[in-house]
């Protein structure tokens, strides 16, 4: 079910793996390869951090030496069991994480670019990047049915839109068309 969606070209795949385990055998990692062998359109989240066993860390991964992204891996700290049960809110938890990396002697030089917060913002540039590159397609797509079904319209015969009612159905229609293509587009149609 995963591989019908991260398959589409307009995904954004979050690859997400425990730090406490191998990465070279994360199921996450091989399906993103499989689907994106470039990698522009992947990126790595390393998960619980804060349980790794002591004396040991994900550096190798979060720096890209021991396994390389095109873009940046992002280590993140959830709430933990008892947080949730203790209905510790999400202000609170992203206050937590912030603070584990910045204290911590291991990730403390990466602070800047860990965390839910970092990976939110950088997933919305990437977004934004994404749809900036998409609108000339998707305006050209646009245009190009607007003048096929022009074409088709004039080949049948136009009906005037006499009333005001009548001239705004035809632009709500239009905007239901638009919106469609839209969505088809950005769902990798």
């Amino acid at each position: 079910m995963v591989r019908s969606y991260v398959a589409k070209p307009n995904c954004i795949i979050l690859a997400i793996s425990p730090a406490n385990q191998d990465i070279a055998t994360s199921d996450a990692m091989k399906l993103a390869k499989e689907v994106d062998p470039t990698g522009e359109r992947t990126f790595g989240v390393l998960t619980k951090l804060d349980l790794m066993d002591k004396g040991t860390n994900a550096l190798d991964v979060l720096e890209g030496r021991s396994y390389r992204l095109q873009h940046p891996w992002v280590g993140v700290v959830n709430r933990s069991q008892a947080d949730i049960n203790k209905n510790v809110d999400m202000i609170v938890a992203r206050r937590k994480e912030r603070e584990y990396f910045a204290t911590s002697p291991d990730y403390s030089h990466l602070a800047s670019r860990m965390g839910s917060e970092y990976l939110a913002k950088l997933l919305s540039k990437q977004l934004e990047s994404v749809i900036r590159s998409r609108i000339p397609s998707i305006t050209s797509l646009i245009n190009k049915t607007i003048d096929e079904l022009e074409a088709e319209m004039n080949h049948l015969g136009r009906p005037v839109a006499v009333d005001a009612g009548a001239q705004l159905y035809t632009i709500l229609e239009m905007c239901r068309a638009f919106d469609r293509v839209f969505k088809e587009h950005l769902d990798g149609g």
